[in-house]
């Protein structure tokens, strides 16, 4: 076994690389950038290399920069993760003339399979159904336009190296095409270093469903079930999970056999993923590849008990698989929520900044990956597990130059619908603070009836919130449960003002019970009854909740009792009252007593600046280009510029028909949220 493994990568994956190294006795050695002088993965190795500047391609992505790394370090092996160079081929040869194995597939299978365009003709050689498409490269945007036509609209336009959601594209007309063939291509450039550009249908109203491959040297080759994908924004999966929903047993078994054989045709050996769209009559079409370790694939550990991670490093060690077909059992249930650093309110577009506060939920160790400890979790509590995979901490900065993913929270239950209340207590226990997150979002998809029914397609973002994240309005009976809640607390709040202020030695008696709580629009006269276990609120139409729980001043999480049912709140200070999330929603509750209650009723309310006429920056990030002058006349969807951030690139657009007055910014400028890019008339 070797001795030493290098980890070409960075964030969670580093880090979660790290963990099984660790546990099988390897040394690790990571790489860094400037960016990342500090950051996780750096703390968690055994030795670490730096190797530039903070963009990937002065860095993670430089073939030299690594070789020289893996050099000085004398490490036996690489892992590259996933991106960056995992699918490289180049990479996968400079290692193999270096006399470094690669914890990944052969050169070949990397050619043939890595490369989406390749992987497609293959495939249709192969006898595989997949979707209808144009898989030589395109010239430039008219030719894209010119097969998109061919094709028929809608089509996507993908870049050939790509993966993550980066450098893809829908569109539906030929002025999307244009744009999106030229944003696809410098995305890729940017990300994978190779631009090339391909076109193929793009199926309405698909599932995305992938299934994972485990192959050694040997000629061996199993699959270890499927992943549910569909839940996704602008490409990139948010939610993910093990088995499917929709599977039956029957086409599982016909599309793992499927995966394996085309596999095993190319002489694929590691741990890799083929991904299938499957339609309503669980028709399934091939649709790519991935020759590397997946983002999700900590749910398909969690339902199977095989550590992936650990069997890719005995792959390339050259050892045989030590499990058959036979022997992958599917037990119980695992979700996938993919925290980003991006802000829901905002069009999730990316956030910036330094993590003042970062606790993730206890990690807990249960189900079928109980004895593999690929994460930090206790002892087992039940037949649940909580594993959040991170590449962060608490006072660590999130850089502009990498990809917005903090963290992947996962959890495992015997059932679907207990491993998604199991998520949903995660997703409130989850404390952030300090950037935009979709936290919030993420619960709100935990509740959504169509994700709990598991009757979602790809397009569920799109159809579900078609005008953007604007939280979550929480039903009446919930708004009751943290009114009385939050009276509770206040009570306690009081309590502690006056034994501070002295006000008097009997200082309970002064805390009066007769309280108002207004939120979401909902006003609830009440009345306390505490005692030493806890409080009952009466509500004024004689509804009775019981209140208990262990918070005090300054917490700011409140895991509370509230009708024989756990609510649990992230609580922040505002005046007269908390700041509360949960559930999806943020919400502003006021505690007042029934004279504040009367007077806070005549109180006008405060309108907000009007920036109508003004194109504000959503996000931290490079102009990289201008498409307007001032005096030009600008029609509804017009592209007036583009914005990059993490490797992103995002097109700004009017929102109504106007003239451009002043521009402020121009291609080249580093802008921050809420700069005043142009105004108008």
């Amino acid at each position: 076994m070797f001795n030493k493994i290098l980890i070409a990568n960075r964030g969670e994956i580093a880090c979660r690389v790290i963990k099984t190294a660790r546990k099988m006795g390897i040394t690790t050695v990571a790489i860094y950038s400037d960016a990342d002088r500090q950051a996780l993965h750096v703390q968690m190795a055994d030795e670490a290399v730096h190797i530039g500047p903070p963009p990937a391609n002065q860095s993670y992505i430089v073939i030299d920069k690594v070789m020289e790394a893996i050099k000085s370090s004398g490490a036996q092996a690489v892992h590259p993760g996933y991106g960056f160079l995992s699918e490289n081929a180049k990479f996968a040869q400079a290692l193999e003339a270096a006399g470094v194995a690669f914890v990944g597939p052969p050169v070949g299978a990397i050619e043939k399979m890595g490369d989406k365009i390749t992987s497609k003709k293959i495939a249709k050689e192969a006898g595989v159904s997949t979707v209808p498409g144009y898989m030589g490269l395109i010239e430039d945007a008219e030719d894209a336009v010119k097969i998109s036509n061919e094709v028929g609209y809608p089509v996507m336009i993908k870049a050939s190296a790509g993966g993550g959601g980066k450098g893809m594209r829908i569109a539906w007309n030929d002025d999307e095409a244009r744009e999106g063939f030229q944003s696809s291509k410098n995305e890729a450039a940017n990300s994978f270093g190779d631009d090339r550009i391909f076109i193929e249908k793009f199926v309405t109203q698909p599932r995305h469903i992938e299934i994972q491959v485990l192959c050694d040297t040997h000629g061996n080759g199993i699959y270890l079930g499927e992943r549910e994908c569909s839940i996704q924004r602008r490409n990139q999966k948010v939610v993910e999970e093990a088995p499917s929903p929709f599977l039956d047993e029957a086409t599982r078994k016909a599309m793992g056999e499927q995966a394996v054989a085309l596999a095993q045709a190319v002489g694929y050996a590691s741990a890799g993923t083929v991904e299938f769209i499957v339609d309503g009559d669980k028709n399934f079409y091939f649709l790519e590849m991935n020759t590397r370790l997946q983002v999700e694939h900590p749910v398909t550990e969690l339902i199977t008990g095989v550590d992936l991670v650990e069997q890719m490093i005995r792959v390339a060690n050259g050892e045989k698989l030590s499990i058959t077909q036979d022997d992958v059992t599917l037990t119980g249930w695992a979700i996938e929520n993919r925290l980003y650093a991006e802000d829901p309110y905002r069009g999730f577009l990316p956030s910036i900044g330094r993590l003042t506060r970062y606790r993730p939920p206890a990690e807990v160790a249960a189900g079928p990956l109980l004895e593999q400890k690929t994460w930090q979790g206790d002892a087992p509590a039940g037949d649940m597990a909580v594993r959040n995979d991170t590449g962060v901490y608490e006072g660590g900065e999130i850089s502009m130059y990498y990809d917005p993913m903090i963290a992947k929270l996962c959890t495992w239950a015997p059932t679907r619908a207990e491993a998604i209340e199991k998520m949903r207590v995660a997703l409130d226990s989850f404390e952030v603070e300090g950037i935009g997150h979709n936290l919030p979002f993420l619960s709100a998809v935990m509740d959504h009836p169509k994700f709990v029914s598991g009757d979602m397609t790809t397009a569920f973002i799109a159809e579900e919130y078609p005008d953007g994240f604007e939280g979550v309005d929480l039903p009446e009976a919930e708004l009751r449960r943290i009114a009385a809640a939050c009276a509770a607390m206040h009570r306690v709040a009081e309590i502690r003002r006056a034994r501070v202020s002295g006000r008097m030695d009997n200082h309970e008696r002064k805390v009066g019970s007769d309280w108002n709580a207004h939120l979401q629009g909902h006003s609830f006269d009440l009345k306390i009854d505490a005692d030493q276990d806890g409080a009952t609120v009466l509500f004024e139409d004689a509804a009775r909740l019981r209140v208990s729980g262990s918070w005090t001043p300054g917490d700011q999480l409140a895991e509370m009792t509230v009708a024989d049912a756990p609510l649990i709140l992230k609580v922040g200070k505002v005046s007269g009252g908390f700041r509360i999330r949960t559930r999806g929603a943020d919400l502003k509750v006021h505690i007042r007593t029934p004279r504040q209650a009367e007077l806070a009723r005549k109180m006008p309310e405060k309108l907000p600046p009007d920036t109508s006429k003004m194109l504000l920056c959503p996000m931290p990030g490079l102009m990289v280009k201008l498409d307007v002058a001032v005096g030009d006349e600008v029609q509804e969807g017009q592209a007036l510029c583009t914005i990059e951030a993490m490797k992103m690139e995002n097109i700004l657009r009017a929102e109504r028909k106007g003239v451009v007055t002043k521009v402020n910014a121009d291609a080249g400028d580093s802008l921050a949220v809420d700069d005043v890019i142009m105004e108008f008339e």
